[in-house]
């Protein structure tokens, strides 16, 4: 019995040593301390899937006050219908949401802009366009009035999407130097019915509430990734959004 306590007692030592470890993972810890790459700023969206051939997870947006990262808000988040994939290889039409890091350029949408909003805001018109089409000059880009070498079938009309765009923020992908066929026109956007076609959605109200948080200022980005493996979202770097 007493070599039973004491192997017992040894045993609770070890696993308290390794649990206290500076290298071991800790839940207390927020997640943007346990990522590579926050990008440089002090906010930072995280859009968390669990693994990759998920359509649901979650998106937090934190704050950085001195040497820790906290949470501002937090809301359940679709992806692609696709689940997720790496950015770097990420094939457009695959309705696959890319990991990395990314900036994010500016907002839009057809409602006006949330009180407190201090990004860059464009307004939706009837003329308002994200060219899709691989073969355009305008590839990866919003138009006002479609050009003639971007076909309207290869690109989305965004007025058509009152819900999904009623509010949006453009998420960097491909976008400061487009890969033809990477994919183009990947938004933070609102909700529709389902999972997207590779963009990543939250409720209308979490929308309102990003837009109102981000500072540019701050220098904000967004991190995509799964919980765990080759796609996790703590392994995933700025570098990701320019290759």
């Amino acid at each position: 019995m007493r070599i039973a306590l004491v192997l017992g007692s040894v045993l609770l030592t070890v696993a308290t040593l390794t649990a206290a470890s500076p290298g071991a993972p800790s839940a207390d810890v927020p997640l943007p301390e346990r990522m590579a790459d926050t990008g440089g700023g002090s906010q930072l969206i995280t859009a968390e899937a669990p693994e990759p051939g998920a359509t649901t997870g979650r998106v937090t947006w934190w704050d950085r006050r001195g040497a820790r990262w906290v949470a501002a808000g937090s809301a359940k988040a679709r992806f692609g219908a696709g689940g997720l994939t790496e950015g770097r290889s990420r094939t457009q039409g695959t309705s696959t949401t890319p990991t990395g890091l990314y900036d994010l350029p500016y907002a839009f949408g057809l409602a006006s802009a949330p009180d407190g909003t201090g990004v860059g805001y464009r307004p939706v018109t009837e003329r308002s366009w994200w060219c899709q089409d691989n073969e355009s000059r305008a590839y990866n880009r919003w138009v006002e009035g479609l050009p003639a070498d971007c076909r309207a079938t290869e690109s989305e009309h965004l007025a058509d999407y009152p819900s999904q765009y009623d509010l949006a923020l453009v998420i960097g992908f491909n976008y400061d130097r487009p890969v033809r066929g990477r994919g183009a026109g990947i938004f933070l956007h609102v909700n529709g019915e389902g999972a997207t076609a590779g963009c990543v959605s939250v409720p209308a109200d979490a929308m309102s509430a990003v837009l109102a948080w981000a500072d540019p200022d701050r220098r904000p980005h967004i991190a995509i990734g799964t919980s765990s493996g080759a796609t996790a979202i703590t392994s995933v770097r700025a570098a990701e959004s320019a290759t």
